[in-house]
């Protein structure tokens, strides 16, 4: 049976299109018997639905600010997701904290990938605290997400130097090029097992 990923998104989409050139670039969908069966976001202008649509993928939008409540909008979303039956949802710059609800309902087939090396720097502005606090590596990480933020098990990881004179966009723009590298290499290896 087809192992259908689920990705979710709020902005340009660079993870997810990453994702989806790897699969294809590199056959592990076809290997694995993997595909991704839709991009969901909760915002209608995200970038990244646009690359999903010429891609031939399935997408949706369901605006988080019509809900009123986190666990409403997470319930929605839910039902759009199980639609697609996935053996993984994954995590592609979706800026939304989930509810412990959601995190249950998907246990064990939820990745999401964060900017920094975790556990360091769990939550937001990785890059310039990395800075801040003198660090000479920064990173990204691949973690299986839990109720709490930023601290399920991990993956997968890489590791960036930081420069003398990195400005906290220049360090993202380096971490990217790995996140791009290790989420897809993350999601084969975990749907293969």
């Amino acid at each position: 049976m087809t192992k259908n990923i689920v990705i979710l998104i709020s902005g340009t989409g660079s993870n997810m299109a990453a994702i989806v050139r790897s699969a294809a670039q590199q056959n592990w969908a076809a290997r694995l018997d993997a595909r991704v069966a839709a991009v969901l976001s909760n915002r209608a202008d995200a970038k990244g639905l646009a690359f999903a649509q010429d891609h031939g993928i399935a997408t949706g939008v369901l605006d988080h600010q019509a809900f009123t409540s986190r666990e409403t909008f997470d319930a929605a979303l839910m039902q759009r997701i199980d639609v697609h039956q996935p053996a993984l949802v994954v995590l592609a710059g979706f800026m939304r904290i989930l509810t412990p609800g959601f995190v249950a309902h998907y246990a064990g087939r939820l990745l999401n990938i964060h900017p920094s090396l975790l556990p360091a720097f769990p939550g937001l502005h990785t890059h310039q605290r990395a800075i801040d606090a003198g660090c000479k590596f920064a990173g990204c990480t691949v973690h299986q997400v839990t109720a709490e933020l930023d601290v399920g098990p991990i993956v997968d990881q890489a590791v960036v130097p930081i420069l003398a004179g990195d400005s906290a966009d220049m360090l993202a723009a380096r971490v990217l090029t790995q996140e791009h590298l290790i989420y897809p290499r993350a999601i084969a290896q975990f749907l293969s097992h």
